[in-house]
């Protein structure tokens, strides 16, 4: 089966899991090729780019395919100049939602118009999120399979025995307002620790220092589902987040992690704080962390699914 993957980038959040996908389809004997496509990189203009450099070279690529699998919304409007027998659109989060918090009222009005025609360019639809599907249905009417993105462990091989940095507190994630990094660099000079900001670093490094550390805070305003979160349950490092996205589907409060309101500034501070000095109680709740991961989110447990997915689209 020949596949082609779309995405502005293959690292990061949605990206990252393209990009992961595609790896473990190609171990089952899937032809998967990524499209790769030049940008413009200045804020505002990104997307667009990719998109009109991305309708370009779909409309040039003379192949055809059995299956087109485009990972974001920017990502369909190439797709929908591919040759293939199937489209598939995956998304991370309610892209007008999205737009709205972080673009202007003119790019806003103008997504919330057009979002619901560039989803129903493709075939199937995909997300990570329960939330996200849930209120694509109630939107739109639209019914989104639901496909959780998966950890690989194996890829922990590769992370070295660290010592551990006492009340070390770690931000994994991009610098941008909807992660709100700004709230956690406001509340940091009373935080009882030294908070580390993983924002622009190779995988390999962010998860040393992860591993190195007491905590992971997630202090975001939206999300859909941080694959940072499972990186820290499979590492054994206790997390405080927003409940926020599909946060709380996978962080039951008190139990696998401590859940605390978005934009609030001391509740998250509290949480941090708290947890800097309850080191039975993380010992507790990382275990059950780690079950739940192992339990739940694996390649081992999920790549069925995947698979399931494209040879249903074959037939």
């Amino acid at each position: 089966m020949k596949i082609l993957f779309i995405s502005p980038r293959y690292e990061g959040g949605v990206g990252g899991h393209a990009f992961r996908v595609a790896e473990k389809l190609r171990e089952h004997g899937f032809d998967v090729k990524l499209m790769r496509v030049p940008q413009i990189p200045i804020k505002n203009i990104k997307n667009p780019s990719f998109a009109l450099f991305g309708i370009a070279k779909a409309t040039l690529d003379r192949e055809k395919y059995d299956v087109v699998h485009a990972w974001n919304v920017p990502s369909a409007l190439v797709m929908k100049f591919i040759k293939a027998k199937k489209k598939v659109l995956s998304v991370h989060g309610v892209y007008s939602e999205q737009v709205d918090a972080l673009h202007s009222a003119t790019t806003s009005s103008l997504i919330s118009a057009t979002e619901e025609k560039i989803l129903r360019l493709a075939d199937i639809l995909t997300t990570d999120s329960k939330l996200v599907q849930k209120i694509y249905k109630e939107k739109l009417g639209l019914d989104f399979v639901y496909l959780p993105a998966p950890l690989d462990v194996k890829k922990f091989d590769v992370i070295p025995d660290v010592k551990k940095i006492e009340n070390q507190v770690a931000y994994v994630g991009r610098d941008s307002y909807e992660k709100g990094i700004d709230i956690l660099k406001n509340i940091e000079p009373n935080i009882q620790g030294k908070v580390i900001y993983c924002t622009n670093m190779p995988w390999e490094l962010a998860m040393k220092h992860l591993k190195a550390s007491s905590i992971l805070v997630i202090p975001s305003r939206m999300e859909s589902l941080p694959q940072t979160i499972k990186e820290a349950f499979f590492l054994r490092i206790p997390v405080v987040a927003t409940s926020v996205g599909d946060i709380p589907n996978v962080i039951q409060n008190d139990v696998t992690g401590i859940l605390v309101p978005p934009n609030d500034p001391k509740p998250l501070l509290d949480a941090v704080n708290s947890l800097l000095t309850q080191s039975g109680k993380t010992k507790k709740m990382t275990s059950t962390a780690y079950d739940f991961i192992m339990n739940n989110f694996t390649w081992e447990v999920l790549l069925p699914k995947y698979v399931e997915l494209y040879k249903k689209l074959s037939n």
